[in-house]
C-alpha cells in the first residue's frame, strides 16, 4: 500500500454506481448488499472523478429499498407456469460536498469544497470508512498553520480525528452558535474563549446577560483566570470608581438613543420636545468644549458627539422653556412659544433621573463627567493589562430589561466607533460575543423604538465591521427571534440541538440547498454535539465538542438528585428578598 495515499479502495469498499445526477446530489444504485447496512445517513462516500486521482466526496442523505415482483426463470418441468419473486432495488442518495485529488500540481492529497465537475453516470461509488476515513478526516485540518488552528473537539464520524477550524476565518466574517436551552451553548462559548486565551493578544468582549461567564475570571483555586470581569453598575454601585464597574453616562448616547427612552412619539408636542432637547444638548456640549479650550473639536462637533454636559443644566433649561412667558405687542405677558409643550417630556426625564436602576446612566460618579474619562474607560475595555488577559466579560445582568437594547447598542457602537476612527495602521481586531442575542437583537419587524437603536448599531457592525477589524459571535437559543440581517452576515455556524420548528427553518434558510438535509437531524443531537458549517472548515461536519477546563455557571442542575439532598434555605430566601428590594446582589 502507498503510505502517502489517503484513499485505497478495493472491490469490498465499492457501494455501487451512479445512476442519476443533478446540480448538487447524486443517486447511487447500491449493488453491494453486504456493504449497504453500513451505508447509514451521514456517512461519507467517494465518487470516482474524471481521472483516477480525483474523487468527489459526498454525504449520504437517504437510503431506500424498493421491492418489486419479477418473473423467475421458467420451470423446465412446467414451462406454462410463471413464478413471481420479490426483487430488491437499493438506492442511496448523497449530497456532493467537495473534491479530493491525490495530486494537484506540486501539492499532494488536496481537498477543496465544491465540485469542480459533475459526477458521471456509471462511475463507481465507494463507502469511506475504516482507514480511509481516518486518513481523510485527519487531512482536513492538517494544512493549517499552527497559529490558525482552532481545535473544537472530535469528528462524530471518527472520534480519533481532531475537529480543527481555521481560527482566522471563524472570526473574520462573523459566526453564530445556535442551540436550544441545555444543548451546550455556554460550554461551546467557554471552549472557544479558552482556546482564544492561548493567543498572546486575544481581544474579545463578551456581552454576558446572566453573569454565567464570570467563572472564567474567577475560576476554582486550581485554575488560572483567562478573562477579566466587568459589570454594568447596579443601584448598589452608584458613586463607585472601581475599574471593574462600568458606567455608561447619558452623554454617551446620541440624540436618537436618548429620545427613544424619553420621548413619547404619540404626543402631539413630540416634535417640539425633540427640537428643544436637541438645541439645548448641542449648546451645553459647546459650552463644555469652550471650558476645556478644545477649539479644534468645537469647530466640527455635532449633537451626537460624546462630550460631557450637566444633565441638571439641561433639565433647568427645559423647565425654563416650559414655563417662560412671551411678550405681546403691547408689552404684556402672553403664552410663550414652548409654554406647556414640554411638561410631559420633562416629567419622563425626571422619572428616569430619580430611578436608581438607571443610575449607571443618569447618576454616574463625578469622574465620569470629566473630559478625559471616556478615553481612560475605553482603554480598559480595548487593551490588556500587564496580566495579559485580553478577554473581557461584561455582566449586563442588572440592567433593566426595558432599556437593555439601548445599553448594549450604545456600548457596542462606542467601541466600534473608536475602531472606525482609529488610525488604520494602529488597529487591532476584536470580537463581540453577543450572548442571548434574541434579548436585544430582535427581528426588525418586531422591534420597538428602543430595540431599533440597538439593531442599528449591531447591524452596522455586521455589515461593515470586517473592514475595521470588528467581528461578532452571535449566541442564541431562539434564532427565529434574532435579526435576519445579522444572521445572514454570519459565515460560520456551530449549530447544536434545535427542537423548535421555527428555529430549524430559520437555520435551513441560512444554509446552501446541498446542506439542508444534514440539518434534519438537529433535534436528535446529543448534548455537546454540533454541526460545524462555514468557510472555517473544509467539510461541513458533525462534531463532539471538547469540554472547557473552566465550566460556565449555567450548567444544568441535577433536579431529582438535589430534591433528595438539598433543603431550601430560609436565610437565602430572606437575603434574596433584600437583594430584590435594593436591586443589587452585592
Amino acid at each position: 500500500m502507498n503510505q502517502d495515499a489517503i484513499f485505497e479502495f478495493d472491490e469490498s469498499a465499492k457501494l455501487g454506481r451512479v445512476t442519476s445526477v443533478d446540480t448538487s446530489r447524486v443517486q447511487v444504485a447500491a449493488e453491494n448488499s453486504e456493504l449497504l447496512p453500513r451505508a447509514s445517513v451521514g456517512k461519507l462516500v467517494a465518487i470516482q472523478g474524471a481521472t483516477a486521482q480525483e474523487y468527489l466526496l459526498g454525504t449520504i442523505e437517504r437510503v431506500t429499498r424498493q421491492l418489486s415482483e419479477q418473473a423467475s426463470d421458467v420451470d423446465p418441468l412446467d414451462p406454462t407456469v410463471a413464478n413471481m419473486v420479490l426483487s430488491a432495488d437499493d438506492v442511496v442518495r448523497a449530497a456532493v460536498l467537495g473534491t479530493f485529488r491525490t495530486s494537484d500540481g506540486a501539492r499532494q492529497n488536496v481537498f477543496k469544497r465544491g465540485a469542480d465537475s459533475y459526477p458521471q453516470i456509471d462511475r463507481d461509488v465507494f463507502l469511506v470508512e475504516g482507514g480511509n476515513l481516518q486518513r481523510f478526516m485527519s487531512l482536513l485540518g492538517a494544512g493549517l498553520e499552527p497559529n490558525q488552528r482552532l481545535q473544537l473537539g472530535t469528528f462524530a464520524l471518527d472520534s480519533t480525528a481532531m475537529a480543527i477550524a481555521n481560527g482566522d476565518r471563524f472570526f473574520q466574517r462573523h459566526a453564530a452558535i445556535l442551540g436550544s436551552t441545555g444543548s451546550g451553548k455556554s460550554y461551546a462559548v467557554s471552549l472557544i474563549l479558552e482556546r482564544a486565551s492561548a493567543r498572546p493578544h486575544a481581544n474579545i468582549i463578551v456581552l454576558d446577560m446572566h453573569g454565567e461567564y464570570s467563572s472564567l475570571a474567577a475560576p476554582p483555586a486550581d485554575d488560572a483566570p483567562i478573562a477579566r470581569s466587568f459589570r454594568v453598575a447596579g443601584p448598589g454601585d452608584l458613586g463607585s470608581e472601581s475599574k471593574d464597574c462600568i458606567f455608561l453616562p447619558y452623554w454617551l448616547l446620541n440624540r436618537e438613543e436618548m429620545l427613544s427612552m424619553i420621548l413619547d412619539r404619540s404626543d402631539m408636542n413630540a416634535p417640539n420636545q425633540a427640537s428643544r432637547f436637541t438645541s439645548h444638548v448641542r449648546d451645553l456640549k459647546g459650552e463644555t468644549l469652550a471650558a476645556e479650550s478644545r477649539t479644534d473639536v468645537a469647530s466640527t462637533f455635532t449633537v451626537d458627539s460624546p462630550i460631557p454636559y450637566d444633565i441638571d443644566h439641561l433639565l433647568s433649561r427645559l423647565n425654563e422653556d416650559d414655563t417662560a412667558k412671551g411678550i405681546g405687542a403691547k408689552g404684556q405677558p402672553v403664552k410663550g412659544d414652548w409654554e406647556g409643550k414640554l411638561t410631559r417630556f420633562v416629567s419622563r426625564l425626571e422619572a428616569k433621573l430619580e430611578d436608581r436602576r438607571y443610575g449607571f446612566m443618569f447618576q454616574p460618579p463625578t469622574i465620569a463627567g470629566t473630559y478625559e474619562w471616556l478615553a481612560n474607560q475605553l482603554t480598559e475595555l480595548l487593551s490588556a493589562e500587564a496580566d495579559g488577559l485580553g478577554i473581557k466579560i461584561v455582566d449586563f445582568s442588572e440592567v433593566p430589561t426595558d432599556i437593555l437594547p439601548v445599553v448594549t447598542g450604545v456600548f457596542a457602537r462606542l467601541l466600534y466607533d473608536i475602531q472606525f476612527w482609529m488610525d488604520p495602521d494602529s488597529r487591532t481586531p476584536f470580537v463581540f460575543v453577543c450572548d442571548e442575542a434574541h434579548l436585544y437583537l430582535p427581528v426588525r419587524e418586531d422591534a420597538d423604538a428602543v430595540e431599533k437603536q440597538a439593531l442599528y448599531a449591531f447591524e452596522r457592525i455586521a455589515k461593515e465591521g470586517r473592514k475595521y477589524g470588528v467581528s461578532m459571535l452571535v449566541v442564541s437559543q431562539r434564532p427565529s427571534d434574532v435579526s435576519r440581517t445579522i444572521l445572514s452576515q454570519c459565515n460560520n455556524f456551530l449549530i447544536l440541538r434545535l427542537t423548535n420548528d421555527r428555529d430549524q427553518n430559520v437555520v435551513r434558510r441560512l444554509m446552501p440547498d446541498s446542506l439542508s438535509s444534514i440539518l434534519d437531524s438537529l433535534p436528535l443531537l446529543d448534548i455537546g454535539e454540533a454541526y460545524l458549517i462555514g468557510d472555517a472548515v473544509l467539510l461541513p461536519s458533525r462534531i463532539k465538542l471538547s469540554l472547557p477546563s473552566i465550566a460556565p455557571l449555567s450548567q444544568t442542575r441535577e433536579v431529582w438528585q438535589e430534591w433528595g439532598d438539598n433543603q431550601p434555605s430560609v436565610v437565602a430566601i430572606q437575603s434574596a428578598v433584600e437583594n430584590l428590594r435594593k436591586q443589587s446582589r452585592s
